[in-house]
């Protein structure tokens, strides 16, 4: 599946998730649907742990 197809399946369901449930519903959508994102990367292998834990480089040049 594509991306558009995928991005459109999601604008779908947060567009019925906010015409029938309001805008709770569409919050709630849309914050579950980026947990399982973010699981989904974790579960192919494109994203790593110590991705959202990087310490900051103290020795680049700050200008």
């Amino acid at each position: 599946m594509s991306m558009a197809v995928a991005g459109m399946i999601a604008g779908m369901a947060l567009g019925f998730a906010g015409y029938f449930g309001g805008f709770s519903a569409f919050l709630l959508v849309a914050a579950l649907g980026a947990v399982g994102f973010v699981v989904g990367r974790f579960a192919d292998g494109d994203l790593e742990p110590r991705d959202f834990f990087r310490t900051r480089d103290t020795r680049r040049d700050r200008r």
